[in-house]
């Protein structure tokens, strides 16, 4: 870094910091919200269980699955009626890999914002 930009963050301290969202069809659809969704979903068995743990509304995670199924074009949550034990939900093994996807990529932006913010120091 040249000596003007290492001045410019010479009095505090600084690091470089940003959001990651996968996008499709110029949409932001699979992030840190949709990704614990479906993590609850797969540790509840439940849509309505997820988005109580979440704080949001059964509309609301409704809607970001029905989002997550109609950009990625497969079924991310798989839903089950009725039965025995009163239906239930899991997600699919195409979302799964994407979680697994996401995670991977997230700790490698987090690493490139670490050196980053070590080149401000």
């Amino acid at each position: 870094m040249k000596k003007q930009m290492r001045d410019l963050f010479s009095k505090g301290a600084f690091r470089v910091n940003g959001s990651l969202w996968i996008e499709g069809d110029g949409t932001r659809f699979f992030g840190p919200g949709p990704v614990e969704l479906l993590l609850l979903i797969e540790e509840t068995g439940s849509i309505n269980q997820a988005a109580k743990k979440m704080g949001m509304s059964y509309k609301k995670a409704w809607e970001i699955v029905s989002r997550l199924n109609e950009i990625v074009g497969s079924p991310m949550v798989i839903t089950a009626t009725g039965g025995e034990k009163g239906g239930g939900s899991t997600i699919s093994e195409e979302a799964r890999q994407l979680i697994e996807y996401y995670q991977s990529l997230r700790e490698r932006f987090r690493k490139f914002m670490e050196q980053e913010s070590q080149k401000l120091q």
